[in-house]
């Protein structure tokens, strides 16, 4: 499960108990250990990407002069 935290990046969640926290040595969720699974992770991996290209194409997007921009 993916979801996008308030700054819009993308986070992987435990697809039988929602937890955020994984043992990334073994791909397994901290809190029920269910294993994740390789369509998980890639998936994950592209909404990763999608986001890194998008943070990319703003940051070289040109601002107003004078408007600072929060990060």
């Amino acid at each position: 499960m993916i979801f996008h935290n308030p700054a819009g990046a993308p986070e992987l969640a435990c697809e039988q108990c929602g937890c955020r926290w994984f043992d990334r040595i073994n791909d397994t969720c901290y809190e029920c250990g269910t294993k994740v699974s390789a369509e998980s992770i890639a998936e994950f991996k592209l909404a990763v990407e999608h986001f890194r290209a998008r943070e990319t194409v703003r940051a070289d997007e040109p601002r107003a002069a004078g408007t600072p921009t929060v990060r």
